[in-house]
Order: C-alpha cells, then structure tokens, then sequence
C-alpha cells in the first residue's frame, strides 16, 4: 500500500530536532510521496530545499494570505524563479483568509489573482487556501479561468455545492485530519460523495491532527488514519483508497517518476 500526504509544512521548526525520524516514521506507515507546502518565499525556498534533500519530497511555492502584505515585485520575481526549479510541483498555498484578516482583503484578493497568472504563466496546478472566504475564491477563480490550469482546494471547507462547482473547474478536494473529529458531519459527508478519481488526502502539518492523536504535533505518517477514515466513510478497502488518492495526487501534481 502506498500514501501520499499532498500538504504538509515539514520545513516547520517543530520539527528541527526530529526532521529525519519523522520522516522515517512517514515511510514505514506507507507515505511514499510529500508534498511540502510554501507559505511565504522564506518557507518556499526552505521547502525547494527539503524537496532537493529527499528524493520522495516535492515542493510548492507561494504566498499565503496571510503574508499577502510582503508580496512585492521583488518577492514575486524570486517565486517565479523557484516555480521553475524541477521538483517544484505547484504553486501555492494561495488563497484567501477572512477568519484572521492578517493582510487586507483587496490585497489578499490582487495577490490571490496575481497567482493564479504566475501559475497560468507557468503551466503550473495551484494549491488553495480558503477560510471563511467561499464567494470570493469562487468568484475568483471563475473570473481567473482557473479551469485552465487546475488544482487543489486544499484542506476542504465548503459546502457540497462549492465542492460540486469546484469539480466542474477541474480542480481536485483535499481532505484532511478534521474529517476524524467526532463533529465533522458535513466533511464526512463531502469526504463520501467526492468522486473517488477527485479526490485528495493530507495532513497539513504540523496542524490539524486526525484522532486519535489530536492535540499532537501533526506528521506526515498521519496521514494513514486520514485514509483510514475516509476508507470506512466510502465503505471500501483502505488499500483501494490509498491507491486512488496517491494516483490523484500523481496526476494533478504531474509526478511521473518514482524514486
């Protein structure tokens, strides 16, 4: 049985003492592909070099709403070079945030969009961020013809609707540790109804531990309950999820070879 855990934040300090056994803990529960997540270009750049260290680590490259503030020409001049480099895989996370507003909203939005353009430039899939901000990623990657380029909506939130929507753009769902959590009954029910060649498992770590290790830092070796999970939600054998979902994450991230 293989995994793919398809976003993680594994250059994360949490894990600077233990970074390699981590990891080896990843391997030996079945996760043979990563990919590592960018967030701002310090955190995209350190996730180009995990991907170069570790034959089974791919990077994406981006800037989180959050971080939308510091996005500069220089700094997107920096991130369209590390779009180019051979193990970078996607562009993201990107997005919007209206639960912590931590950049101002229009400049979320023109950061979003110019984004979405990079990766349309590049031929690259783009990974998304969406908090509380349904409308406006919808509205905006509709007026952006995402549809072009494809992606993830990562760590789904959204209404089956939204998700139905986002599946007629082409773009694949993400689903991560909360659809465990004992109160995600409409995730649960989402994480059911996905077409199974649509959709997407991951951990986001080291946030969003699945049960039963909630209130832990995350890992990627986590994954495997979020599969687990998801298994017995669409009543079908762990292993042919496992399957599934890594051939998904293969093709939308347009991994060919295997280490």
């Amino acid at each position: 049985m293989r995994l793919f855990d398809t976003h993680a934040h594994l250059d994360d300090r949490k894990y600077d003492r233990d970074r390699r056994q981590m990891l080896k803990r990843a391997q030996d529960k079945g996760i043979q592909y990563i990919v590592n997540v960018g967030y701002d270009l310090p955190s995209s750049q350190r996730s180009t070099g995990l991907a170069e260290e570790y034959p089974f680590i791919y990077a994406a490259v981006g800037i989180h709403p959050h971080d939308a503030s510091e996005a500069d020409d220089e700094v997107f001049s920096k991130l369209k070079n590390l779009v180019q480099h051979p193990k970078v895989v996607a562009v993201g996370e990107m997005g919007l945030d209206y639960f912590r507003d931590l950049s101002p909203r229009d400049v979320q939005q023109q950061v979003f969009r110019r984004q979405l353009g990079l990766a349309k430039e590049l031929g690259k899939p783009v990974i998304i961020h969406d908090r509380d901000a349904h409308g406006d990623i919808m509205k905006i990657l509709k007026e952006e013809q995402a549809s072009k380029i494809g992606g993830i909506l990562h760590c789904f939130s959204g209404s089956w609707e939204m998700a139905q929507e986002c599946l007629e753009m082409g773009f694949y769902i993400s689903i991560a540790g909360p659809v465990t959590f004992h109160n995600a009954r409409k995730l649960a029910e989402i994480a059911a109804k996905v077409p199974l060649n649509r959709l997407l498992i991951e951990t986001d770590a080291p946030y969003l531990t699945p049960e039963p290790f909630r209130g832990q830092r995350n890992e990627s070796a986590h994954v495997y309950y979020v599969a687990e999970k998801i298994a017995g939600l669409r009543k079908i054998s762990l292993a042919d999820l496992a399957e599934a979902t890594t051939r998904n994450g293969l093709e939308v991230f347009g991994i060919k070879d295997h280490f």
